[in-house]
């Protein structure tokens, strides 16, 4: 497993990351989520992502229960907060960062976050209340790092205007082969500004595994499959021309002697700015494909040429 700088830290953070989004929430799967943590742990993973809302506490909840016993230096742990977890709890409010991130800190079982974020940008509350917050629980020892997950490039811009405040090291956005809005302005003000990315969604919701064929049915236990994962999946990457052009990406893979989901991945990691491609897993041997892109080798031609068949939705 190789390693890179996040941002303006003093973090070390593995090229593939490991996220609790969608497989931590089942009780039936909770022995195997924990399973995968160990084993991402066991391959040289070291960063842990995941979310207050995911699963509402639940991710928070059984990560916190992997983790217990493993020496808390020996991993970087990030989680996030904005979404709703109550009809009374939302958002980026002072009251909020302080509730939430206590309720946070008691579900995952630790002293300190290594990496606290802003899972959207909170247009109700004050820009001000939200950064002088956040500075709070950088200064109280509670936080070592904050970041943000898509939040528009001007209000970016407006947090790093501002004075006497902790600083962003990290961003969150949604990027892959599939989907590469971040190159439009994103990458290249974080690199101005000593921001790197932790990408979710590098694999575009499993579509860049090629698990999904052109017409032909969805796998029985595939995301798309799911009635609450399958929201989230973006439809016009499920059209037959673009399941046939990830096929023959499929092929591109096999040339440079790498899976698909592996040549998707070291796709995001060709870009400097991009510390860490955060990947989940539904069962272990998962976390050992992923975990073998880091450091792959490829030719730029053959990027150039997914590229190409791929274009961005």
């Amino acid at each position: 497993m190789k390693y890179r700088k996040l941002g303006n830290s003093e973090l070390l953070v593995s090229e593939i990351g490991f996220g609790s989004w969608l497989t931590f929430t089942d009780p039936q799967r909770k022995q195997l989520a924990i399973s995968c943590v160990h084993r991402a742990l066991d391959l040289g993973i070291n960063f842990l992502d995941t979310a207050n809302v995911y699963g509402r506490v639940a991710a928070e909840t059984v990560l916190g229960e992997a983790l217990r016993g493993v020496k808390r230096e020996s991993y970087v742990l990030a989680t996030k907060l904005f979404f709703p977890m109550s009809s009374a709890d939302r958002g980026l409010s002072r009251e909020q960062i302080q509730k939430q991130l206590d309720a946070s800190l008691q579900r995952l079982k630790v002293q300190y976050l290594d990496l606290y974020q802003c899972h959207r940008y909170d247009f109700e509350t004050p820009l001000e209340e939200t950064m002088e917050a956040l500075t709070r629980a950088v200064t109280s020892g509670k936080v070592r790092y904050i970041g943000f997950s898509e939040w528009p490039l001007e209000r970016i811009e407006a947090a790093l205007e501002l004075k006497d405040v902790a600083r962003f090291v990290s961003s969150q956005p949604q990027y892959s082969l599939l989907h590469r809005e971040p190159e439009s302005g994103l990458l290249s003000l974080s690199a101005k500004t000593g921001i790197s990315q932790v990408v979710w969604s590098p694999l575009a919701q499993g579509v860049l595994t090629g698990k999904y064929l052109p017409n032909s049915p969805v796998p029985a236990h595939s995301r798309a499959a799911d009635p609450s994962m399958g929201a989230f999946l973006n439809p016009d990457w499920l059209a037959p021309a673009v399941l046939e052009a990830v096929q023959e990406v499929g092929q591109l893979a096999a040339n440079a002697n790498l899976t698909l989901a592996q040549f998707a991945l070291a796709w995001v990691l060709r870009q400097p700015n991009v510390t860490s491609a955060i990947v989940g897993a539904s069962r272990p041997e998962q976390v050992n494909d992923n975990a073998a892109a880091s450091g792959a080798h490829v030719d730029p031609a053959l990027f150039t040429e997914a590229e190409r068949l791929l274009p961005s939705h």
